[in-house]
């Protein structure tokens, strides 16, 4: 039976619980609390006791998912790091202003990414790319950012530019060291060279997989049911698998492994990292903020790291779709022709010395001159859109 009061009463923990996630800080939040007449008890109901953990100006976000259990993928918790809340805010309502651009896709649009600022300095701004023939960036739009500083600048020759590749050796394993293939080395499709990602898991079926990039499959319609190899030394090649789901904006192949090879957490760096969980976006975040870099492990470039430059990016360059939840990182000469399928990671800093958390997939780089970085989908975004995690 409808109870009335029941129903209030969660409209106002829902309402509450919202106000936290934009910005809210915790003295805000105790008074709150304190007028209402609620008990502090109050703070589990809402799962907010990380919340009341914080310092005055600082509140939690959740900037991984990480496994528990390094053995178990699917043990996955979160980790919390505090941070200010007027950055939080700022970036928060960054976030909303590039959503609305890629909504809007006024004349001219080709992309935009968040730019967190420094903690200390509270602000985050957005990058918005346009061609020449943008129309005037909308009204609407400028009204909206409310203290969101955006910069624009004018991409030039996006298409029709050559690119210019230095052969390079791929990297290829020896032999399979038991039933496990470690990513970062180089894998084949039936029509071109890629690189072979880290294991990556669906939680709904509990299945893993092993993953490429989807335009490594070129000259077919629909990947699905296409083969996966892995070359080795001696002109030998291991069979991983086909191609069991594709998912072309992503630009993300999931192939059912055979029953003779195993998906790898495994990454062949330098010194062997292993995948432990993957950043949030606001993980992302924190990383502009604090002036991080990512690194990755492609087949042709081999290892290779650079600064995270844009979070949350739309890119509108290739194709007739819009990828959202990209990110941008590194430069130009950190990918090219089969390094398409790496991922980009980060150290874990509260795990063993050889763990990491994915940051997301590398598809493709600038080709164009002004602009120089990485982009690919996010693990968080592929999480969201498609269930995913590694």
């Amino acid at each position: 039976m409808y109870d009335e009061r029941s129903d209030r009463s969660d409209r106002r923990f829902t309402a509450l619980r919202d106000r936290i996630e934009t910005g809210m800080d915790r003295r805000e939040f105790l008074r709150t609390l304190a007028g209402g007449g609620y008990a502090l008890g109050l703070a589990h109901y809402l799962g907010v006791e990380d919340f009341l953990g914080a310092s005055d100006d600082e509140i939690p976000a959740v900037t991984a998912l990480v496994r528990s259990d390094p053995t178990d993928p699917f043990s996955l918790e979160e980790r919390v790091r505090y941070v200010p809340a007027d950055w939080y805010a700022a970036v928060e309502k960054a976030f909303e202003l590039n959503e609305l651009l890629a909504q809007y896709g006024f004349t001219g649009y080709l992309g935009s990414a968040v730019v967190p600022g420094a903690y200390d300095s509270g602000t985050a701004s957005v990058s918005i790319g346009v061609s020449s023939e943008a129309s005037t960036l909308p009204e609407a739009v400028r009204e909206f950012a409310d203290g969101i500083s955006i910069s624009t600048e004018t991409i030039l020759e996006v298409e029709g530019v050559d690119e210019e590749f230095e052969f390079a050796e791929p990297r290829v394993l020896e032999s399979l060291s038991g039933r496990q293939a470690p990513s970062g080395v180089a894998c084949e499709t039936p029509s071109s060279l890629a690189t072979l990602g880290p294991a990556m898991y669906d939680p709904e079926t509990e299945r893993s997989f092993f993953t490429t990039a989807e335009h490594a499959f070129e000259g077919v319609t629909d990947p699905i049911g296409e083969t996966l190899s892995l070359p080795l030394r001696a002109d030998t090649q291991a069979d991983l698998g086909v191609v069991d789901r594709a998912h072309p904006v992503a630009d993300v192949a999931a192939v059912s492994p055979n029953p003779s090879v195993v998906p790898s957490n495994w990454i062949d760096a330098p010194e062997p990292v292993r995948v432990r969980g993957q950043l949030t976006r606001f993980g992302l975040a924190d990383l502009v903020a604090r002036g991080e870099q990512l690194e990755k492990v492609g087949a042709l470039t081999g290892h290779t790291s650079g600064r995270v430059q844009g979070v949350d990016a739309v890119t509108c360059f290739t194709d007739d779709v819009c990828r959202r939840g990209q990110i941008r990182w590194g430069g130009e000469m950190d990918l090219t022709d089969g390094d398409s399928g790496s991922v980009s990671y980060y150290p874990d800093p509260e795990g063993e010395d050889e763990d990491v958390l994915v940051a997301g997939f590398n598809n493709a780089r600038t080709w164009w001159p002004g602009q120089s970085y990485v982009w690919g989908v996010s693990a968080y975004h592929l999480t969201a859109a498609h269930g995913y995690h590694f």
